[in-house]
């Protein structure tokens, strides 16, 4: 069994007028041990994805599919058992360290907060902090305890919220774009703690990113994203050195790399999201490979040569 597994997961949000489409049908799942990539540029849909794992959408959200943690569907548990989940089967590092740290707080609230919750006595939960806050690389952890928010840059605050999100040693961890705020080589170093972490705990995860490359770097396989559905799913080394969907190998050409003489390419026009899309391929206003019958049939998911896909010319992409 998949510690995580969402299937045909549709989502609308409540408007003004109507409700707003966001995510179509995605179907993804994560296993023990596994890190699995989640990659697509701005409103494709990949937070709502990853905040529905563990009931954080917002009230009045419509639902259809099923998002099942452990074999439990979270779309149809009670509040106290998604509170009871996302302490100790679950966690989520989120984007900005400091909008979702509360900075009146010290540090070792927040930390010691899950652990407290699920009935931990407070001197073990210390205790217990101190040894993850050294496991991030977090140097005088006892010290770190007692300072606040604002007493640390950006990459050591990144560092606390996944020592917080592993309190519990939750089997399964979401990690929404954690290194976003952060300068290239504080990105290499979080990255590192996460795969040493995964790999010592044997966690599953679901990386979150715009970027392909630093999927690459800690992800087995990637799910592609765009307009709200899964474009293209593949082991990652398959999928960079042969991608099936148009958007992927337009993600790959608009990546600059130091070994490549050729510059990089972006990709034309603007991404849509599901909302917007028109009734056929979503992509098929900024592809090159597009005819007639892309912006009249919906392409559905597919297996070609041990990848998924959702392109009627797939064939010619690769």
């Amino acid at each position: 069994m998949a510690l995580l597994e969402i299937e045909n997961l549709s989502v609308r949000l409540a408007g003004p007028d109507a409700a707003r489409p966001i995510l179509d049908e995605v179907s993804l799942h994560v296993a023990q041990g596994e890190a699995v990539g989640l990659v697509g540029e701005s409103g494709s849909g990949k937070s709502v994805t990853c905040r529905a794992v563990l009931g954080l959408l917002p009230g009045g959200a419509e639902t259809s599919g099923s998002v099942r943690v452990g074999g439990e569907d979270v779309l149809a548990m009670p509040a106290e058992r998604i509170r009871a989940l996302r302490r100790t089967r679950a966690a989520m590092i989120f984007q900005d360290p400091r909008a979702s740290i509360n900075a009146v707080r010290r540090i070792g609230d927040f930390v010691t907060e899950g652990l407290r919750a699920g009935g931990t006595p407070y001197k073990m939960a210390l205790e217990r902090a101190v040894e993850l806050l050294e496991a991030v690389g977090i140097q005088e952890p006892r010290a770190a305890l007692r300072r606040y928010p604002h007493q640390f840059s950006g990459g050591m605050l990144q560092r606390v919220m996944i020592a917080g999100a592993l309190a519990a040693e939750p089997p399964l961890l979401l990690a929404d774009e954690p290194t976003t705020a952060l300068d290239v080589s504080t990105q290499a170093e979080v990255i590192a703690i996460l795969a040493r972490l995964r790999a010592e705990r044997e966690m599953g995860m679901l990386f979150v990113t715009h970027d392909l490359e630093l999927a690459s770097a800690i992800c087995d396989r990637i799910y592609v994203m765009y307009a709200g559905r899964i474009v293209e799913e593949q082991a990652t080394a398959e999928l960079f050195h042969r991608p099936r969907h148009p958007y992927t190998a337009g993600l790959l050409a608009a990546t600059p790399r130091l070994e490549s003489e050729t510059p990089p390419h972006g990709i034309p026009g603007r991404p849509l999201s599901l909302a917007d899309s028109p009734p056929g391929c979503a992509f098929a206003q900024r592809c090159a490979h597009a005819h007639d019958r892309c912006d009249e049939q919906r392409p559905e998911l597919r297996t070609l040569d041990g990848a998924s896909v959702a392109c009627l010319r797939a064939e010619e992409v690769g």
